[in-house]
């Protein structure tokens, strides 16, 4: 990168100008009486290094005045080549940074402009919460919400409820919990999440609030008409024998003489049917409180080889293939999530004993992408697409021996988890259910 030719030829014309000054300077001094001539020789020399300084001098602001518009970003500067201030070379490439930090700086800003127009339109109510500024709704969502209030402070969100403006003034770590809001059509629930973010060396929370009380609503009604569908279902098929049974027991008693033998018969065919609803209510009851977890750490192996010593106590001649990931620690209620596993175990093997082909349960425990997968797998008929919903349902069943408490309480405990629990098609078109925590 080297200078371009007027800079060169007007650099030699200023360096020869003092040279030839200089000499001139020195010849005078070598003959008398000139004086006057070593005056004008001396001024010259000195215009002629001031010359030169000045041409070398000009390249330098140049280049200072470009660096300094590049400080203050100013990408539409253009290095300037006039009057052979010199580094053509260098001023074409400077000139092309600029065009590039120029289409860059364009091109980010066009990006910000994008992802600032996704946070406000995102329907979930965002706020920011920084040292400086307080608490800030951070789109649309958030200044709809949250629009009874003033303030920026945590405490200015009471309003709103209690303990949400407890957790904006928390400083701890992120979290989601399930908060009651105090909005103008009343009270609601809603999904409230926090994180911490490093902005330029600040420490920024981030809370998302989501309000879903609409949505549980739904859920519930739904839930509740699921419910009772099985409960008149499961009730009137036990009242219906009771009812005969009381009618016959009535009827053999008011008979003359009354046939008693026979309505003894009755009457404890009565209790013993009597005593079935009651156990079904009982049933009901259990079904109805949500598990009390009791959650540590615990190595997947032993709790696997545990549950294949009560499989094969109970089921010997069916195979139970493990593929459990070795050195996996799980974070759960091992007492619960065992009852989940033998009892979607014992209901794997009821199925292989079912099915045409060769019976065998597979149990398989891993981790993948931050996640507890387990899985149990049989070789049975498989579980129907349209009754896939319906398994889990309280006293639902597909067998006459069954009480449908089962699967219901495994959704329960799984959900408690925080987890989920599906049926999918098995490898061999049996039924696969698999859990993921």
């Amino acid at each position: 990168m080297g200078f371009d030719r007027r800079f060169t030829l007007l650099l030699a014309a200023w360096v020869a100008g003092l040279l030839v000054a200089l000499a001139g300077f020195i010849w005078s001094f070598e003959i008398d009486g000139l004086g006057a001539a070593r005056i004008v020789a001396g001024l010259i020399v000195v215009t002629a290094a001031a010359g030169l300084w000045h041409h070398v001098d000009r390249t330098n602001r140049t280049i200072a005045r470009f660096v300094e518009a590049l400080r203050s970003k100013d990408f539409a500067t253009r290095f300037d080549r006039r009057g052979g201030a010199g580094f053509d070379a260098l001023g074409i490439a400077l000139d092309a940074a600029m065009r590039e930090l120029q289409t860059e700086r364009d091109r980010a800003a066009r990006e910000m402009r994008y992802l600032e127009a996704l946070v406000d339109d995102m329907p979930i109510a965002l706020l920011t919460v920084e040292e400086t500024r307080g608490v800030t709704p951070a789109n649309k969502a958030a200044r709809q919400l949250f629009s009874r209030h003033h303030g920026t402070r945590p405490e200015d969100y009471t309003v709103y409820g209690a303990t949400l403006a407890a957790r904006l003034g928390a400083d701890g770590e992120a979290r989601q919990e399930v908060l009651i809001l105090r909005m103008a059509g009343g009270p609601q629930r809603a999904i409230v999440r926090s994180a911490s973010l490093d902005r330029l060396g600040l420490r920024v929370r981030a809370v998302t609030v989501e309000p879903v009380q609409g949505t549980l609503d739904t859920v519930e009604m739904a839930a509740q008409t699921d419910l009772v569908r099985v409960l008149t279902h499961e009730i009137l098929n036990s009242l219906t024998p009771v009812t005969s049974l009381a009618g016959t027991a009535a009827a053999l008693l008011e008979a003359e003489p009354p046939d008693v033998p026979d309505a003894r018969i009755a009457v404890t065919t009565l209790a013993r049917r009597a005593e079935g609803l009651r156990s079904f209510i009982d049933s009901y009851r259990v079904v109805s409180h949500a598990p009390e977890l009791r959650r540590r750490q615990f190595e997947s192996v032993p709790f696997a080889d545990e549950l294949a010593r009560l499989f094969a106590a109970e089921w010997a001649d069916i195979p139970l293939a493990r593929e459990i990931q070795p050195d996996l620690v799980l974070d759960a209620d091992p007492d619960l999530l065992a009852q989940v596993l033998v009892n979607l175990l014992r209901n794997a093997a009821q199925a292989a004993r079912r099915g045409m082909a060769a019976q065998w349960v597979r149990l398989g425990i891993s981790a993948a992408a931050g996640r507890v997968w387990i899985e149990v797998e049989d070789s049975g008929p498989g579980v129907p697409e349209h009754l896939r919903r319906d398994v889990f349902l309280p006293f639902f069943t597909t067998r006459s021996e069954g009480s449908g408490v089962g699967l219901n309480l495994a959704r329960q405990v799984i959900v408690a988890h925080g987890g989920t629990i599906d049926i999918l098609d098995g490898r061999e078109g049996g039924a696969l259910f698999r859990i993921i925590l």
